[in-house]
């Protein structure tokens, strides 16, 4: 397994395939029912082959992922895709694509069948829920459909699909919470806002402060799903607030949780940040929210990089030659920021 992070070696590649769920989430849009932007297929790709790209075929991708309002995350990483794959409704660097958004893993799962059916040449998926993928992902091998994982894994066999692009979501939860650690408080009363229930970025950013908690004998107030959304972690907040429950540390899973959570600590003039009552924690750094470490306003942010369409790229490029990725793997190079060492030049260099 090998480690890319603005570089990629050039023999590395790795097909592509994406499943919408907030990945590493923010505002939340609910569950969003799965929509596609097909735009024009065979007129299209005749047209495309008769302009050139290649040897004239126009690559057939289907691309499943979370509503692109969902977060500053997944817009970036939506904006990325059709940067390198088109809108829908033309023919970009010799790729024609196909996209379904949604939050449910049912929906998404009647997408990926339906993109197999048109016979896409490759499925890109960013899942909603790490499991239930096996019949999918074995009918897209026997119609000779190549799958590709971005963003995040999903619990299948390996041999299920060509490559696998994606966030450590396991690692970000515990740079996260053995930072918290790291910060001796003299006591830990944790209000813990969780994304979507079942995804590989609640899963992993979960499990670590879980298992941080039961070993140092950590307070856990609360601990809901706000499912990547502001409105709703600032909800719970407020209630936990209402309650006269006392706690110190904000653990939100996405910068869009943070942000709901701190607009009820504002409300209830609770002070934030450095040196003040209430340690905020977010991830995915968004340039706001990078900011507001700048400011001292909230403490952490871990990165979650959204930029997967070139390793995608260079995956399909190989697997079209007759090759095979060198790495089955790519883990996105990914970095926490500390509010008392951030510099403007890191807002600038990760903020998306």
């Amino acid at each position: 397994m090998r480690r890319f992070g603005k570089k990629l070696v050039a023999t590395a590649a790795a097909a592509t395939m994406v499943l919408g769920l907030a990945a590493c989430g923010g505002s939340g849009s609910g569950s969003g029912g799965a929509t596609e932007a097909a735009g024009g297929g065979a007129t299209e790709a005749t047209e495309a082959a008769a302009s050139g790209g290649g040897d004239g075929k126009v690559i057939e991708v289907g691309i499943i992922n979370n509503d692109p309002n969902e977060s500053g995350y997944r817009t970036a990483n939506d904006k990325d895709l059709k940067a390198m794959f088109g809108d829908g409704n033309s023919t970009t660097n010799g790729y024609h694509a196909q996209y379904a958004y949604s939050l449910k893993n049912d929906e998404q799962i009647a997408a990926a069948q339906k993109f197999i059916q048109d016979g896409v040449d490759y499925l890109l998926l960013s899942a909603a829920d790490t499991s239930g993928w096996d019949g999918v992902l074995k009918d897209a091998q026997a119609a000779g459909v190549q799958v590709i994982l971005f963003d995040r894994t999903i619990d299948a066999d390996p041999s299920l699909y060509a490559a696998s692009i994606v966030s450590d979501m396991d690692k970000e939860g515990e740079q996260a919470a053995n930072w918290l650690k790291d910060q001796n408080l003299s006591e830990y009363n944790i209000i813990h806002l969780q994304g979507v229930m079942g995804s590989a970025a609640q899963q992993g950013r979960s499990g670590a402060l879980d298992t941080l908690a039961k070993e140092n004998g950590w307070n856990i107030v609360t601990q809901q799903t706000a499912e990547w959304n502001a409105e709703k972690a600032q909800q719970i907040v407020q209630s936990v607030i209402d309650a006269g429950t006392s706690f110190n540390v904000i653990y939100a899973e996405n910068d869009d949780m943070a942000k709901g959570a701190v607009a009820a600590l504002d409300k209830a003039n609770i002070s934030h940040g450095v040196g003040k009552d209430v340690v905020v924690i977010g991830f995915d750094c968004n340039k706001w929210a990078l900011e507001e470490l700048l400011n001292q306003n909230w403490n952490y942010d871990g990165q979650c990089n959204p930029f997967q369409a070139k390793y995608i790229d260079e995956v399909i490029k190989t697997l079209e030659s007759g090759g095979t990725p060198a790495e089955k793997t790519i883990i996105m190079e990914e970095k926490g920021f500390d509010a008392t060492t951030i510099k403007q030049e890191d807002v600038d260099n990760y903020g998306i």
